[in-house]
């Protein structure tokens, strides 16, 4: 099938006529399998975790009629550099370092939103954050428990198969999960993978089989999950006699959190230049281990076994020689380019921060930069990326905000739908405070003092530091009471006196 809608649209009408809805499901397992999407999110993964393809390179050198052997006696430094790791990071950090803050104009709507994106779902944000980065987009799973409580589960990206309504990928038609789990068949510790085709209608799961069932012509090698239920709804609810009652959402509970519009990973920016700098700063050191300062020259010496010459050399500090056919033994200097060297590193080095949209800590313009303008500047990348991110991610917890009303409308509560919402990412970035600070207090009576409250700079919590400032405000006003009352009231209690 050229698209996915039309994939779904053959499962909904069951109009396929040379395939069941399972061969389909099969058909596009399989090909997600395979994809290089897949591959470049396992990648990132594995790259973020600081496991380079160096890891698995070999020495190898020109053998016997000139074939390729590897060379188990020279030095195999492999040297990995977690560039990867650094940046996803300091992005996560830059933008989620602080508490994100939800700001609402209704009191209780507000209490209640607190409650749900408590610090747990903060946390849960940041490695989704993370996620993204890795792999181009993370999925936020929207369930509940077995206990009835409203939950969000983060699911690994490269298990989620989404089928979209649209090329703007913003709304899901259905989506398949395929994952791999252990158990035990009879005495044998086996990996069974196991597949769920979350669609309007509930889920379907599945057993992806093996031999016989593959084999078998007109089969989709997708057998019923007789363990978990081959069919049920999204959730079920139970009433006070204890009945269950089978509901589905209107919408897929799957919410998609991407790194960019396009969905690409970081790795794939970045992963032939940080396997260059990784394999250049491995050739150096292996040069520095296997290269002496010095090689011998042998004059005279044809047919001499150079393994035996090196031997005696190390032995005895001494080399025989005859005056025939002026046999002689020289020395020659070897030089390593140290400055092409250097030069080619720091430039990849800058490449990888420069296409990464990171900051270089270790860059002699971050080290020397004064604060204010000069930091914004290198900070540049890392704000423009977190722009395009921030973007993304509100777009993802406005749908995201659906679940949360439907679920407070269900559970009896208020209907807030019709209310605004605002999701505020505050910023980590080196500044200068004093300035700053000046900044706030020039702004007052300009702009509202919870604005001024989130961007100061020692505020980590928006809410709490607004309510101790609201409990200092009403005991200084306590205190003044007890002293007569304000001046200003005093004043003007005077006034009111004296016209009479």
């Amino acid at each position: 099938m050229s698209t996915t809608q039309e994939v779904f649209r053959i499962i909904e009408a069951g109009a396929a006529a040379a395939m069941t809805d399972e061969q389909i499901i099969k058909q596009e397992i399989d090909d997600w399998l395979s994809s290089q999407e897949r591959k470049d999110m396992i990648i990132g993964e594995r790259y973020y975790r600081n496991k380079g393809d160096i890891l698995e390179r070999k020495r190898m050198t020109i053998g016997e009629g000139g074939a390729l052997v590897e060379a188990t006696n020279l030095a195999n430094n492999k040297i990995v550099h977690g560039f990867l790791r650094k940046l996803v990071d300091q992005k996560a950090g830059y933008l989620l370092s602080k508490e994100m803050s939800i700001q609402t104009k209704n009191t209780e709507y507000d209490e209640v939103l607190t409650g749900i994106f408590d610090k747990g779902f903060k946390r849960l944000l940041k490695s989704l954050l993370k996620e993204a980065i890795k792999k181009g987009r993370a999925w936020l799973h929207i369930y509940y428990d077995e206990e009835g409580n409203f939950r969000f589960k983060k699911l690994p990206s490269e298990e989620i198969i989404p089928l979209w309504k649209d090329a703007a990928h913003t709304e899901l038609q259905a989506l398949i999960r395929v994952y791999e789990v252990e158990a035990y068949q009879g005495k044998n510790k086996t990996t069974i993978q196991k597949v769920e085709f979350w669609h309007s209608g509930g889920v379907n799961r599945y057993v992806i089989g093996t031999g016989s069932h593959l084999s078998t012509a007109g089969t989709s090698g997708l057998i019923p999950d007789v363990e978990l239920g081959d069919i049920s709804s999204h959730f079920t609810v139970i009433d006070e006699s204890e009945q269950g009652q089978a509901l589905n959402w209107e919408r897929i509970p799957f919410v998609c959190f991407k790194y960019n519009e396009d969905e690409l990973p970081l790795i794939s920016l970045l992963k032939s230049l940080v396997d260059d700098y990784d394999s250049n700063k491995s050739d150096n050191s292996n040069n520095l281990e296997d290269t002496p300062n010095s090689i011998f020259k042998l004059k005279g010496y044809d047919g001499t076994n150079l393994g035996e010459f090196r031997r005696n050399l190390m032995i005895y500090r001494a080399v025989k020689v005859t005056g025939e056919d002026n046999s002689d033994v020289e020395t020659m200097d070897i030089n390593i380019n140290t400055e092409a060297y250097k030069l080619h590193m720091e430039m990849t080095r800058s490449d990888i921060y420069e296409f990464g949209r990171g900051v270089d800590t270790q860059a002699d313009s971050f080290a020397t930069a004064p604060s204010g303008e000069a930091l914004k500047f290198l900070y540049a990348d890392l704000d423009m990326d977190a722009n395009d991110i921030e973007n993304e991610f509100q777009a993802a917890l406005e749908q995201l905000l659906w679940f949360v009303n439907t679920h407070i409308v269900n559970t009896g509560g208020t209907d807030f739908s019709e209310e605004t919402v605002n999701f505020l990412f505050n910023r980590d970035i080196v500044i200068n405070e004093s300035q700053v600070i000046t900044d706030a207090k020039n702004s007052t009576g300009t702009i509202s003092q919870q604005t001024i409250v989130a961007n100061h700079p020692w505020v980590t919590d928006v809410k709490e530091e607004l309510k101790r400032m609201e409990a200092e405000e009403k005991a200084a006003m306590d205190r003044a009471e007890e002293y007569g009352g304000l001046p200003g009231d005093k004043a003007g209690s005077e006034t009111g006196a004296d016209e009479e």
